[in-house]
């Protein structure tokens, strides 16, 4: 892993104090480049870590139920061989954000483990 030294401003430090432990995660989710609905997922997923979750907390989240149900649509649409390509693009773009939760969820439990 890399470490990154950068300046900012004091309130931007404020901002960021809250998400301090999950920040790589954050900006990750920022630089995906959304091009599709997915984007309401990965916000909802930064809005929670702005509010400093613990790891615990990290762990126990799952998107809403929104997020979930047009998840399942996609995947039936998909399933059913009538997926657009729009269609398909969101799908690749909730994978990526599946991927980044469990490195996420990974990291919350390797903190935790070390904590006890």
């Amino acid at each position: 892993m890399v470490e990154i030294k950068m300046q900012i401003t004091d309130s931007l430090a404020q901002r960021l104090q809250p998400m301090y432990d999950w920040l790589s995660t954050v900006l990750e989710l920022s630089l995906v480049g959304f091009k599709t609905p997915a984007v309401q997922t990965a916000t909802e997923i930064i809005d929670f870590l702005a509010t400093g979750p613990s790891s615990g907390e990290v762990i126990a989240y799952h998107v809403s139920d929104r997020a979930q149900e047009r998840l399942r649509r996609l995947l039936a649409i998909n399933e059913a061989g009538l997926a657009s390509a729009e269609e398909q693009a969101e799908l690749d773009e909730i994978e990526r954000i599946e991927h980044i939760m469990v490195l996420l969820k990974a990291q919350a439990q390797e903190k935790l483990t070390k904590a006890n």
